[in-house]
């Protein structure tokens, strides 16, 4: 099996955060960067104990190809709001995703989901801003980072802000119509409490 430049240490613990959800644990129990001050590969969060939404895909997706699956990131664009980006994986239902979030409901999807567009759905009612705004709008493909092989995105020093940038410029579907999206209800007082739960300013 490629070592895709990590040490054996780093690619055994790696390796060992299966099934899925276990990586999404470990993603939880470190510091969460809510300045965005660094795009890290998967080697500087194991370092630094450190991660924001992007290098938090980044980490998922290099897990998931440690342990044999490919890594596929998606990323999901808001208005009046920041974008976020998943760790894709499938199961045998379906679907599933891993993320790192200011938010606790734009976390963890189990893989039950039968489409890309209904894990995305599953998003809508935790995905809102400040202002209790539901704000995601669109997703993009899927996108395998085998394509940035060359910036040795699993273990990188500098940062990998080429990445994020490169997403920008993907293709990304609308979920609804304008006038779909225009009769969204706010986020009720419970559900916005909630999503608050652990955010970090």
């Amino acid at each position: 099996m490629p070592d895709y430049g990590l040490t054996a240490r780093e690619a055994g613990f790696l390796g060992r955060l299966s099934p899925p959800w276990r990586i999404q644990r470990y993603l939880d129990s470190i510091d969460y960067d809510s300045a965005a001050s660094g795009c890290r590969s998967a080697r500087r969060v194991l370092r630094e104990r450190r991660v924001q939404c992007m290098d938090g895909a980044l980490f998922a997706a290099a897990a998931l190809r440690v342990q044999g699956k490919p890594p596929l990131i998606l990323d999901l664009e808001a208005d009046q709001d920041d974008d976020h980006v998943l760790a894709l994986f499938r199961g045998p239902a379906g679907w599933g995703a891993i993320a790192r979030s200011n938010y606790s409901g734009l976390r963890y999807r189990e893989p039950v989901h039968p489409t890309i567009r209904t894990l995305v759905l599953s998003y809508l009612e935790g995905y809102f801003n400040l202002r209790r705004q539901k704000t995601l709008r669109r997703y993009s493909r899927p996108v395998n980072l085998a394509r940035f092989d060359r910036l040795r995105w699993m273990t990188a020093e500098e940062n990998l802000w080429a990445i994020p940038t490169a997403l920008v410029d993907i293709p990304h579907r609308r979920l609804f119509p304008r006038k779909v999206t225009a009769a969204l209800a706010t986020v009720d007082a419970r559900t916005f409490a909630a999503g608050l739960v652990g955010r970090r300013m």
